[in-house]
């Protein structure tokens, strides 16, 4: 908007400069032709009174607003005085279009135009000594052109404005859509790391505090081991709630690296579920970016709470490879199985593997399942990391 607003003072600017510049060389010409005797004191008052008018106007254009009409109508009144008493002024209804234009409503700049026409037509045939069709033809161009050239700003400027809402308004609808897709997204970050972490955690506890429950009259001892590791998974899964609060990553890769949280987990799980969970690595280890081991741990936790609940295994295992350009996770069970084709997001497992898909994607790695019935299942996870080495 601002350099259309330079422009439309530019060309009031030289709007009011050309309806002066008219106004004193119509005046220099009538005293020339004339002299200071006769009508000229009248035409020198009439002229003063126009110039006093417009002046009046311009210096207090915001002010009149819804005035500025009975102003015009004022300077227009007086320059029809002049141009009676005096034709040669009929050429300063040339600036008075623009004004008409900027200040009357479409269908009464018509009228007012067409009036300002004749009059300047008619005051040219006064002096002419013989009849000339420029006379009549001129007046008649000049308005056009002017006419057509102010609406065409006119126009532009309602198209600039437009584009200019249409801008600030396409704007705010990609503003509130980047705000809500950075909801979603966060919503389902926090999905994920509440379903890895927190809700893993609670599930490991029941099942410790079942199993205890099961074994408290046959064998205490072991019914008070199941509690004690309950006790110990309340207190990571706390350790785990408050860093999920604090916005850090994994307190289990706080003071350990992937390796070592995915021995501690293993381990973990074969307590909860009651069987063996083997844990193997291939490969030389080397450094991995930290949102890598994070994703990872998540995967890992999140598809043995799965082989825990759902599969009824008796073996699983675990194993993380060090490619040169990748690693790969891997997490096998020998439980009942499913058919990967039917899973649906509305289930617990579903979730989980929609989860880890989700997950991968953000870290720029696949996935493969391989599952059937009775047959057990194998999962593998790969995530590139050429970049972080």
């Amino acid at each position: 908007m601002k350099p259309h607003i330079v422009s439309a003072t530019r060309l009031n600017a030289a709007m009011h400069a050309g309806f002066f510049l008219l106004l004193a060389a119509s005046v220099a010409r009538f005293v020339a032709a004339h002299g200071l005797s006769g009508a000229t004191p009248l035409i020198l008052a009439l002229t003063g009174a126009l110039a006093l008018v417009y002046v009046a106007g311009v210096l207090s254009w915001a002010a009149l607003d819804r005035w500025r009409p009975v102003w015009l109508a004022a300077v227009i009144a007086v320059w029809l005085a002049l141009v009676v008493a005096a034709p040669s002024f009929a050429w300063c209804a040339v600036p008075l279009f623009f004004v008409c234009l900027q200040v009357l409503r479409p269908r009464v700049v018509i009228a007012v135009v067409v009036l300002l026409t004749v009059a300047t037509i008619l005051a040219q045939l006064r002096i002419a000594t013989e009849f000339d069709p420029s006379i009549v033809l001129a007046p008649i161009a000049v308005a056009l052109m002017a006419t057509m050239t102010f609406l065409q700003l006119d126009r532009d400027k309602m198209e600039l404005r437009r584009a200019v809402s249409d801008l600030v308004h396409a704007r705010f609808d990609l503003a509130q859509s980047q705000r809500l897709a950075g909801i979603t997204q966060e919503r389902e970050r926090l999905a994920r790391e509440i379903h890895d972490a927190l809700a893993q955690g609670l599930s490991s506890m029941r099942m410790l505090l079942q199993a205890a429950q099961r074994t408290w009259d046959t064998d205490p001892k072991l019914a008070r081991g199941h509690v004690a590791r309950a006790v110990e998974a309340a207190g990571d899964t706390l350790d785990e709630a408050r860093r999920f609060v604090q916005g850090l990553g994994s307190p289990r890769l706080a003071d350990t690296d992937l390796v070592e949280s995915l021995k501690d987990l293993a381990v973990q799980i074969g307590f909860v579920a009651m069987h063996r969970v083997r844990f193997e690595i291939s490969g030389e280890p080397y450094p991995l970016r930290p949102e890598v081991e994070a994703g990872l741990l998540r995967i890992a936790q999140g598809a043995l709470a799965n082989v825990s609940e759902h599969a009824g295994a008796k073996d699983a295992a675990v194993t993380l490879t060090y490619l040169e350009e990748a690693v790969v996770l891997d997490i096998r069970d020998d439980g009942v199985g499913f058919d990967p084709g039917a899973v649906r997001a509305s289930g617990d497992r579903g979730n989980g593997l929609r989860m880890i898909r989700e997950r991968l994607a953000e870290l720029g790695g696949e996935m493969v399942v391989e599952s059937a019935p009775g047959e057990g299942t194998a999962l593998a996870v790969a995530v590139p990391t050429r970049e972080a080495r």
